[in-house]
């Protein structure tokens, strides 16, 4: 029976000692690993750092005092939106559906025009709502 050659996983270098040996040395091993367990992070880090610029981009556009603005699609494709990534949506008993990025978010109305709006309940669930003026001094 002919001795089977093995081989680095990582470099393809012949391994020699022992017979349950996987890598050549520990730089292999890492690199291997790093490699192995790398492309689902990056996945991960991509789409979360496409929700947050997307959430920014809503944001910025969204200037309305009521916190609602009407803007057309191309405004947000110039700003870099990326129409696939959101974080939830919200259908209303009419029948209309908002999309969200965390608490920013928008209603199509149609001809490629969309109202942006917040949604402050969701930072006040979070503790994060920000402060408003009660008109006392302390």
């Amino acid at each position: 029976m002919p001795a089977i050659d093995r081989v680095c996983l990582e470099c393809g270098e012949k391994l020699v000692g022992r017979t349950d040996k996987r890598f050549c040395s520990d730089a292999c091993r890492n690199l291997y690993h790093y490699h192995t367990n790398n492309a689902p992070i990056n996945y991960v880090r991509n789409v979360v750092n496409a929700l947050k610029r997307n959430r920014r981009i809503l944001s910025e556009l969204n200037t309305g005092p009521e916190g609602k603005t009407k803007v057309h699609r191309d405004k947000l494709i110039e700003k870099g939106y990326i129409f696939t990534y959101h974080t939830n949506t919200h259908r209303t008993k009419a029948g209309n559906t908002y999309v969200f990025c965390f608490e920013q978010g928008f209603l199509e109305l149609g001809e490629n025009w969309f109202m942006l709006v917040r949604r402050d309940e969701y930072l006040e669930r979070s503790g994060d709502a920000p402060r408003r003026e009660t008109g006392t001094a302390h």
